[in-house]
C-alpha cells in the first residue's frame, strides 16, 4: 500500500540520558529528526496504539527486541518503536521492558503519524488520538515493505494483531531473501 513512499520529516523531541546533570533524572531535552532515524540505513519501525498497553508491551515490542538478531542476519540495521506518547512515557517504557535493541520514537504530537495516514482516535478506549498499529520496512527513509493491520478506522471496538507482528515480518524478509538467490 505505501510502499515507495518517502517518510514525513518530522522534528521528534526526545529526552536523551545525560550523565553530566546530576540528580535522579539525568536527561535532556535533544531534538532529533525523520533523517536521525532513517537516513542511510534499512529499518524496522513499528508503530502501535500506546505504551505500556497489553499486546503492545507483552507481543509486539518484546517480540521485536528478542528477534533482533535475527532481523539483523535478514539485513536490517535497526529497529524503532514508534507512538503517540511522549519521550517521558517512551522512556519509561524502554527501560520497564529492558530494551537493549528496539528504540523508541516519541511521537508525542502525532504529528508524522498523522502525516502517515495512521493517526487515528480511539477515544472509545480513553485514549484520544494515537497510531493505528502498523510496521514498514524502510530503507533510507522510503517504505520498502508495508504491513498494517485491517480495519483502520476511529474508535474500532477491537485491537487487531498481526499482521504487523515480528513473525510476519521476519517471514517477509527471509522470503524476499529467497527469491531474489533463487
Amino acid at each position: 500500500m505505501k510502499a515507495g513512499v518517502k517518510l514525513p520529516d518530522v522534528t521528534f523531541h526526545t529526552r536523551v540520558r545525560d550523565e553530566s546533570i546530576e540528580g535522579s533524572n539525568p536527561f535532556r531535552w535533544e531534538d532529533k529528526t525523520t533523517a536521525d532515524y532513517f537516513a542511510g540505513k534499512r529499518v524496522i519501525l513499528f508503530s502501535l496504539p500506546g505504551a505500556f498497553t497489553p499486546t503492545c508491551s507483552t507481543y509486539q515490542l518484546p517480540g521485536f527486541e528478542k528477534g533482533f538478531a535475527d532481523f539483523q542476519a535478514e539485513g536490517v540495521d535497526a529497529i524503532y518503536c514508534m507512538s503517540v506518547n511522549d519521550s517521558f512515557v517512551m522512556n519509561k517504557w524502554a527501560q520497564s521492558q529492558n530494551l537493549e535493541n528496539v528504540g523508541v520514537i516519541p511521537d508525542g504530537s502525532g504529528e508524522f503519524t498523522r502525516k502517515m495516514g495512521m493517526l487515528v482516535d480511539k477515544a472509545n478506549l480513553g485514549f484520544g488520538a494515537r497510531s493505528w498499529r502498523y510496521a514498514a520496512i524502510v530503507n533510507d527513509g522510503v517504505v520498502e515493505a508495508w504491513f498494517e493491520e485491517p480495519g483502520l478506522s476511529d474508535n474500532h471496538p477491537e485491537d487487531p494483531y498481526g499482521v504487523s507482528s515480528p513473525e510476519t515480518l521476519l517471514k517477509h524478509l527471509k522470503d524476499a531473501k529467497a527469491t531474489t538467490a533463487a
